[in-house]
């Protein structure tokens, strides 16, 4: 076994010290928001709060878990995102094989099509009166379908399946597979982590959207928890929650931004490991094995 030479022994302990670095400095909002939601009011104001809570509150999380209205919009969330990405991933990973395929004919005006809209859109009132028309308010399809498709992921998913090896497609034709057993059987396999990449994206997207839902829905009970959470901010902030005492409410603005943050990321948070190991299988895939 080759015993490492001293500049590279220095190399990976300044490599493990600045990495280090880099996470202490990127934790360190998520851990002051963690503690600024579990604090007291004075300890916010007064700034006193970094780390650790000071002041151990609960009085922001008792409100919004205590509204039945939250759990509401917090599953109607959990639906958005789920059929939206449901949708957005068919449509993303049909157009992009198709795209990937050199010869087909008309490609490159489907690629302009599609790149187009990344520059160009309708406009929101267009936009707004395309899907009143189309009946989709106050549904799901009004979230998921007018942003199905993100062209940056296309692109991505596109350059992807280009560099699969064709003979394997050739060799599954040859046995008798169709274009969508070719797709499903052979590249979908081969494609797990650009698949689970744009599954992550397209449901960050969708779990943090609320923009859409306050343009599409216009009843409370079908809103998503983003909204339901933002209208509490604003309330909060503007002192306007009848509901509450004036020691609560006052509470209530000293952290309820905090409290935003850590249920509206948590989720997320908690489904990324589970996604992280397609990218390192991923990364072994498309390395060089001997």
């Amino acid at each position: 076994m080759v015993k490492p030479s001293r500049s590279y022994r220095v190399f990976q302990g300044v490599n493990g010290v600045v990495l280090t670095l880099v996470v202490l400095v990127t934790l360190y909002p998520f851990a002051t928001i963690l503690a600024r939601s579990f604090s007291g009011e004075r300890q916010i104001r007064a700034g006193e709060v970094a780390l650790l809570p000071k002041g151990f509150n609960l009085t922001t999380y008792k409100i919004v878990f205590q509204d039945a209205m939250f759990w509401r919009n917090y599953g109607n969330t959990v639906l958005y995102t789920v059929v939206a990405t449901a949708v957005a991933m068919v449509l993303t990973t049909c157009y992009a094989y198709v795209l990937s395929k050199k010869q087909l004919k008309g490609r490159g005006v489907l690629v302009g099509i599609a790149v187009f809209t990344m520059f160009f859109t309708g406009g929101l009132i267009p936009n707004y009166i395309l899907v009143t028309s189309l009946g989709l308010k106050n549904s799901v399809w009004a979230i998921a379908l007018p942003n199905a498709i993100s062209v940056f992921n296309l692109l991505v998913m596109k350059a992807f399946f280009e560099n699969l090896p064709t003979e394997l497609e050739e060799a599954a034709q040859i046995d008798g597979l169709s274009t969508y057993g070719v797709l499903l059987r052979i590249v979908l396999p081969l494609s797990k982590a650009v698949v689970a990449t744009m599954v992550l994206f397209y449901s960050v997207s969708f779990w943090n959207s609320w923009f859409s839902a306050f343009l599409y829905m216009d009843r409370t009970d079908l809103m998503p928890v983003t909204v339901y959470l933002r209208n509490l901010i604003q309330g909060a902030t503007g002192g306007g929650n009848a509901g509450a005492g004036t020691e609560q409410l006052s509470q209530v603005g000293a952290n309820i931004q905090s409290v935003t943050i850590v249920l509206t990321a948590l989720p997320i948070l908690c489904v990324y490991p589970f996604v992280q190991r397609y990218f390192v299988s991923g990364v072994m895939l498309g390395a060089v094995k001997g």
